[in-house]
Parts: structure tokens; sequence; C-alpha cells
């Protein structure tokens, strides 16, 4: 099965004046206050990328640049979002570089009556219970193909960046030929998506597990996060990238821990034969925080315990694993 990611906002309330990403305001994150967004790439639990977004910006013009710019071992092939990560383009770039965007439409009905589009004129669909809105304008994709072909060769050779090009393209007049041509092309596989995520009930159940998972590392990242009580302040672009990095590597720190147990558990159980619990076990998430003590005092001067772990996985084996933890 291809490696699920979700793409997932975390706002952070800022004070300060001189920040390189304007502060905002925006009710839906800050209430009366003014902050910038964490835009986070998570693969399977595990943040492999991060970004920093002004709170108003439209997070689904730095999804591709999150995929391309991981510069880890995990690779993701599908790309999951909410409704907020779609957009006019991204199912066409998500494509021409090999990913497959799978994202969750809040309504699907209104989706599919206002954006399902075929290669034949909606009249030639009328035994058909889903009907295309209209042809889709290959001439114009094929007039306009090589001007596409600069616009990706620009990404894959890094030289511009999606939000970038979104931005340009959004900016020329409405007729453009190169901007609709590109829309065009996002139109025929968004369309096959569609009709394969209408039909599919595996593709949807994944989608949703992949926006949960995602959800839960929000969780655990709020968590880390908390320190003076959410707020934290920045003077310069530098600490702003410094406290994006510190706190994902520590959540990072926190799922290696829980994978390590889980891993050892698994082994341990499968070795004493508990072919049940090992079965429930590979279902549970490594993202958990209640066993550790986030808050306190820290001493670094002192060479620290080795925690010893055939002790740890020998009482954890007497503990039954619990559904709900599934994911």
């Amino acid at each position: 099965m291809p490696q699920k990611i979700l793409l997932y906002r975390f706002p952070t309330e800022k004070r300060s004046r001189s920040y390189p990403h304007a502060l905002e305001k925006n009710p839906k994150y800050f209430g009366l206050h003014k902050g910038i967004v964490s835009y986070t790439l998570v693969a399977n639990h595990i943040p492999v990328n991060a970004t920093i977004i002004g709170a108003n910006e439209h997070e689904s013009h730095y999804v591709f640049d999150l995929l391309f710019n991981n510069s880890t071992e995990i690779q993701p092939d599908v790309h999951s979002t909410d409704t907020h990560g779609a957009n006019e383009v991204n199912f066409a770039l998500l494509h021409v570089f090999g990913y497959r965007f799978a994202p969750r439409y809040r309504d699907l009905y209104d989706k599919v009556r206002t954006s399902l589009y075929g290669f034949k004129h909606p009249s030639q669909y009328e035994n058909l219970v889903l009907k295309p809105i209209r042809k889709i304008n290959t001439r114009l994709i094929i007039e306009e193909w090589e001007n596409l072909q600069r616009i990706f060769v620009s990404l894959a050779l890094k030289t511009t960046t999606q939000s970038i090009i979104v931005g340009k393209l959004s900016a020329y007049a409405r007729k453009n030929k190169t901007r609709r041509a590109l829309w065009e092309y996002d139109n025929i596989i968004r369309s096959l998506y569609l009709l394969d995520y209408i039909d599919s009930p595996p593709l949807r159940q994944n989608v949703q597990r992949a926006l949960n998972r995602g959800e839960n590392y929000h969780q655990l990242h709020r968590a880390v996060s908390y320190a003076n009580f959410g707020k934290l302040r920045f003077r310069t672009e530098y600490e702003q990238h410094l406290w994006g990095e510190c706190s994902r590597l520590l959540t990072n720190c926190i799922i290696a821990y829980n994978a390590t147990i889980l891993s050892h558990l698994l082994a341990h159980k499968e070795r004493s034969g508990d072919a049940s619990g090992a079965a429930r076990l590979i279902r549970v998430s490594p993202v958990a925080w209640q066993h550790l003590n986030l808050y306190g005092r820290y001493e670094f001067r002192k060479a620290p315990e080795t925690i010893d772990l055939p002790a740890l996985i020998q009482e954890l084996d007497q503990i039954p694993v619990r559904p709900d933890l599934a994911v």
C-alpha cells in the first residue's frame, strides 16, 4: 500500500512586530490576536517537512513545495489533505511529478456536481448517473503544452516555487491561455480521482485514516509546544525557524521512542505465540505522550539512566492492547 500523508495547520500565536511573515488577524485561529501558521507534511505519523506561512495564506499553494522539498528517506506516493488543501492546479502538478493527490471533500455531492468533466459532450452521457458538466478542451492543452512544460521544468529545477507560480497565474487575466490550459489539465486528473473516490470505499477509508493520523500528530505537537501557555514570541526569522525545527525534532523523538517500544513488544508477542495480541498491536499508533513528563525540571549535566527495555517490554506484555488505540 502506498504511504499516505497529511498536510495540517498548526496555529501558534505570536506578538513580535518585526517578523518576516506579516502577523495577520484570523479569528478562526487566533480570536482577536494575530499570528502565523506552521504548515507540516506528515507521512504515516512522522513530520518529514514543514514551513511557516501567513495565517491568511491559502495552504494549498504550498502542497507541492513541501512534497518536492522533502529530503528524507520517507518518500510518499499519495498525498491527502482536507478541502482547504485543494485548488485548481494541485492535481496537475502532483500528477506530473509522480504523486497522487487524494483530498477529502467536505461536500462530495456538490463537488461532483460542479467539477466533473468528460472527453465528450455532456449529451453523450445521458444514460449515466454521473454526468460531466462540460467537455474538456483538449486542443487548448495541446496548444499550450510547451508553456506548461516550462512551468514544470522551473519547479523541477527549483528556480521557483509553487506559491510563486500560483500567485503569478492568479494575477493573469482570466482568459490567459496558459492558465486556462493548466486548469483544463487539472480538471482531467481531478475528474478521474472523483470517480475513483466515489467507487472505492477503501480509498475513502485510507484518506480519512491519513487525516486522522495527521490530527494525532497535531495534538502531540500542540502538547510539546505548550511552553508559556502556547504564546511563543520571536523577533527574528532565525528564531522562527529554530522554534519550528526544534518542536518538530522533539515530536520525532517521542514518535521514535514509542515506535521502538512497539516494535520490541510486537516481536515479543510473536515469539510467545500471542497472534491476536500481535495483530492488535500492529494497528496501535506511535503518537502518544500520556506516559511522558513534558513539564518540570530538566537536568542535562547528569548522565541519563539507561532504559531497561527488556524489563519494560515484560511489563507492557501484561497489559492488554486496547482496541481504541488502533489507527
